[in-house]
């Protein structure tokens, strides 16, 4: 780089102004927080060691029960075991969320605090006091801490409330403006500290679409801001008759990490919850690491054996070789390019094999 422009960064003194080639800009991240699925980490970072950026907004988005909730407190759960001295700043707007649903999920609690505003702007006010204090902190000094909206849908405008206690039906034409301008601010804010906000959001049909499409509440604000958006829908997963769980679409429909309109399913048991391994095999058998031969899988070393038993006992089958293998291979499948491998994750992959 030619001096002038390194002597004009060290001249302006500026913390917000840095040379790219320094990795200091606040759209630089550290790591990935598992999301507890495989394919979705995928999804959402190329690589089946990454998941949840950690320090950017990521919305997932669906109708009622598409495992939205379920997928968040999933990424909390990880967080909190992989953070002993981390923190979750929980915004529950739905009233949804109760201590005994966090226990059953192996969720420590104690490290959680729960907010329940009810306007947007509570919302707002809370959550940039809470920046404020944080960032105040040393940064040597300061706990890891994940920040969560569960929903955006939910939260109500100081009008809207007023509007209906006092008996108006008039439909408040401010709160996509008020919506948009609180993410606007809370964004670069959590990126400078490095804190991720993990979003729920609510969609609805578009009346009048020429092919029936679904949208996210809330106006554009989100839509904007979000670094990932993640389209939830689902389908019933039987045995035989009896309906076991659901199998659960996931699509991008904003990513700046990986390839947009990218898909992979997961599955959510009833009785087990989320599937770490399902999704695998399908990205296995496109890239030829496990081979379907008829109506059998054949595995690297030459046994053949259906799907069902691979799906039923995963762990004697994607060996860490295997996963290695899957791993290079989506960085093929959800990655903008090679070059887009994040060095982040490659060190990540190095530490789980080890």
């Amino acid at each position: 780089m030619s001096d002038f422009f390194a002597n004009l960064v060290e001249q302006l003194k500026d913390e917000d102004t840095t040379i790219l080639a320094d990795g200091s800009a606040s759209a630089e991240y550290s790591g990935c927080i598992d999301t507890g699925s495989y394919a979705l980490n995928a999804l959402l970072s190329g690589s089946i060691y990454g998941g949840v950026p950690n320090n950017k907004v990521t919305a997932f988005a669906g109708e009622s029960a598409t495992g939205k909730t379920f997928f968040v407190l999933g990424v909390v759960k990880r967080f909190l075991d992989d953070n002993p001295d981390g923190g979750v700043i929980y915004f529950d707007t739905e009233a949804a969320v109760t201590k005994g649903m966090m226990d059953s999920r192996g969720i420590d609690t104690k490290r959680v605090v729960v907010s329940e505003p009810d306007t947007i702007q509570k919302f707002r006010h809370t959550a940039l006091q809470i920046i404020e204090k944080y960032s105040t902190q040393p940064e040597g000094k300061r706990k890891p801490m994940i920040m969560v909206l569960d929903s955006l849908g939910q939260l109500s405008s100081t009008k809207e409330m007023e509007d209906t206690s006092e008996g108006k039906e008039t439909r408040d034409m401010t709160k996509s403006q008020i919506l948009k301008a609180t993410f606007r601010v809370l964004n670069l804010k959590l990126a400078k500290i490095g804190v991720p906000l993990l979003v729920t959001n609510h969609v609805y049909d578009v009346v009048g679409a020429y092919i029936p499409t679904k949208e996210m509440s809330g106006g554009s604000g989100l839509k904007y801001t979000a670094s990932t958006i993640v389209m939830l829908s689902k389908k019933k997963d039987k045995d035989g008759t009896e309906v076991i769980g659901n199998i659960i679409r996931a699509k991008l429909v904003k990513s700046r990490l990986t390839k947009e309109n990218s898909q992979t399913e997961v599955r959510l048991s009833y009785k087990f919850g989320l599937d770490r391994y399902y999704g695998l095999l399908d990205i296995a058998e496109k890239y030829d690491i496990i081979k379907k031969v008829s109506t059998r899988y054949e595995l690297p070393d030459g046994s053949k054996v259906f799907g069902k038993n691979i799906n039923e006992e995963p762990e004697k089958y994607f060996t860490q070789e295997v996963l290695n293998q899957i791993d290079e291979a989506c960085k093929k499948e959800f990655l903008y390019g090679q070059d887009g491998a994040d060095n982040i994750v490659e060190e990540e992959v190095a530490d789980e094999t080890e």
